[in-house]
């Protein structure tokens, strides 16, 4: 029986050699277990980082980062369709999956929607359920089984049962400057979803300015090499490349996207953009649960889920199963927080909105409170900016449409906020033309 020594492993993927399945969980086991060392662990990250992990690697990484933990398994429910999930880049204001989640619910799917929180310009998912007072965002497993089975989706952040080899490992890549390896991102990402017991699974894999890989090229490769892992590893997989060069909807915070996506959810005013985003995504789930023949049928049957109002009906039974206020939908501001200072973003001069620096925007919020740097800070979820002009639109006073609102919780914060976000946007005399979201897809 041989024994198993970490520097081995280190040793062999430094050199630039190929780990076996065998090695590379023995490992994994090691870092979920404590008895591979925080050095070893940050080693291990940066030999990976520097040398790449070729297709068999990646996807024994996530298949044991996967192992390190419960694995939730629906058949006693005998569900009577198929069990579905989105997963995003991350980006600002991208509230996708607040609206996604219940109208694939609507259709027919089970979305147990495992989320993660915001860090850097970025928001998070589970940051904005958190914005509703009452909502348990980590309930434990049985809960979450419950909520799944009887309503149709959950959107909740993962226990300290899901991958928590990837947790540990997660924290070391954030503070060794190893974030950025694709084999870590792919097993990162996969491994909780593969967990979360899914048969079919959608990437929203964004380029642009706020995005996590701002280049097309490099996004390519990610979605790419997360398809092709998660085929690898029995999950079926399409992603979307979509743009991120604008803030995606008509507010970037928590509570202000959480009124957001009711609206839209409720059949008031919606962001073009933002729902051609999200309809694509659907529709992607729903040919890949077998819920549709093919795309029209698809598309058709997301509308018909919003149009008809099934959609709303089960984000309001989800809030409600998990903890939050059963009357959300009909009166919103009565418990979503507000920020008491409001405050217009007026551009420099008058134009159109040719350009925004979307890290920067992301940045700005973070400064009101509306974000984190750390994961340990705390969010302010009343704090945020809606209105935000597309791009192409006209912008200034003439126009009588300033860039976007403030909205903070002193005049100072909304002050700052305003200077930086006027100076991410670029005004141009002439008429720009406002590219489509949906860029590209792989599967």
């Amino acid at each position: 029986m041989s024994i198993f020594l970490p520097q081995e492993v280190i040793r062999t993927k430094r050199d630039g050699g190929t780990l076996t399945a065998a090695e590379i969980a023995a490992f994994v086991t090691g870092i979920a277990d404590g008895s591979v060392s925080e050095g070893q662990a940050a080693a291990f990250a940066m030999a990976v980082y520097l040398r790449g992990m070729d297709l068999p690697e990646r996807i024994a990484l996530l298949r044991a980062m996967t192992a390190s933990g419960s694995v939730l398994d629906w058949k006693a429910y005998a569900l009577p369709g198929p069990v579905l999930d989105k997963h995003s880049t991350g980006g600002v204001g991208d509230k996708v999956s607040l609206i996604l989640a219940p109208i694939i619910a609507a259709c027919g799917g089970f979305v147990p929607m495992i989320s993660g929180r915001g860090l850097g310009h970025t928001g998070g998912t589970l940051d904005k359920m958190d914005a509703i007072p009452g909502y348990v965002g980590q309930p434990d497993t049985p809960l979450l089984r419950r909520v799944v089975a009887s309503v149709g989706c959950a959107i909740v952040g993962a226990t300290a049962d899901i991958a928590p080899a990837d947790r540990r490992l997660y924290a070391i890549r954030d503070v060794t400057a190893t974030v950025e390896s694709v084999d870590l991102i792919t097993a990162s990402i996969l491994s909780k979803k593969l967990a979360a017991g899914l048969q079919g699974l959608v990437l929203d894999v964004k380029f642009g300015s706020g995005a996590f890989m701002p280049e097309y090229p490099r996004a390519e490769g990610l979605a790419q090499a997360l398809v092709d892992a998660a085929k690898g590893a029995g999950l079926p997989t399409v992603a979307l490349l979509t743009d991120m060069d604008q803030v995606l909807g008509d507010s970037a915070g928590n509570a202000v996207e959480v009124r957001e996506c009711l609206t839209l959810l409720t059949g008031g005013a919606r962001d073009e953009r933002l729902w051609q985003v999200t309809r694509a995504q659907a529709a992607e789930l729903l040919l890949l649960g077998g819920l549709a023949t093919d795309l029209t049928d698809a598309e058709t049957k997301v509308d018909r889920a919003l149009d008809s109002g099934a959609a709303a009906e089960r984000f309001a039974r989800m809030v409600a199963a998990l903890g939050g206020p059963a009357d959300l939908l009909e009166r919103p501001d009565t418990h979503l927080a507000q920020a008491p200072v409001t405050l217009p973003v007026w551009p420099a001069e008058d134009g159109f909105l040719a350009a925004q620096d979307v890290r920067s925007i992301g940045l700005a919020l973070v400064g009101l409170g509306g974000g984190r740097v750390r994961p340990s800070d705390g969010i302010d979820a009343a704090v945020g900016l809606t209105g935000m002009a597309p791009l192409g639109s006209a912008v200034g006073r003439q126009a009588m449409r300033p860039l976007a609102l403030i909205h903070a919780r002193s005049a100072d914060a909304a002050a700052e906020a305003a200077s930086a976000i006027a100076k991410a946007c670029r005004i141009s005399h002439t008429i720009v033309t406002n590219r489509a979201p949906v860029a590209g897809r792989i599967g």
